[in-house]
């Protein structure tokens, strides 16, 4: 299992654009991805179920990676929210 923790710094949190584009890069890989932030968690390849944790900038996210391929998921999800949020 991999694990790791992003500060959200885009001023507008997570909106459509990049949870679609976080879903689309945990969906390249088989591990699951899940996403908490508070106390909710979400599915980190379903674009909405990221919105609905009302992620917004200052907030944590913990992401939690768990399959064959972890690490490289982990390290691809890791840079595009570096990229994105």
């Amino acid at each position: 299992m991999q694990e790791f923790i992003h500060t959200i710094k885009d001023e507008h949190g997570v909106h459509a654009r990049p949870a679609g584009l976080i879903a689309a890069a945990a969906r390249a890989f088989s591990s699951a991805v899940t996403v908490a932030c508070g106390e909710k968690t979400a599915d980190g390849k379903r674009l909405l179920a990221l919105m609905s944790l009302g992620a917004r900038q200052g907030d944590v996210l913990r992401f939690r990676i768990e399959g064959s391929d972890e690490d490289a998921a982990a390290d691809a999800l890791r840079r595009r929210c570096e990229e994105v949020i």
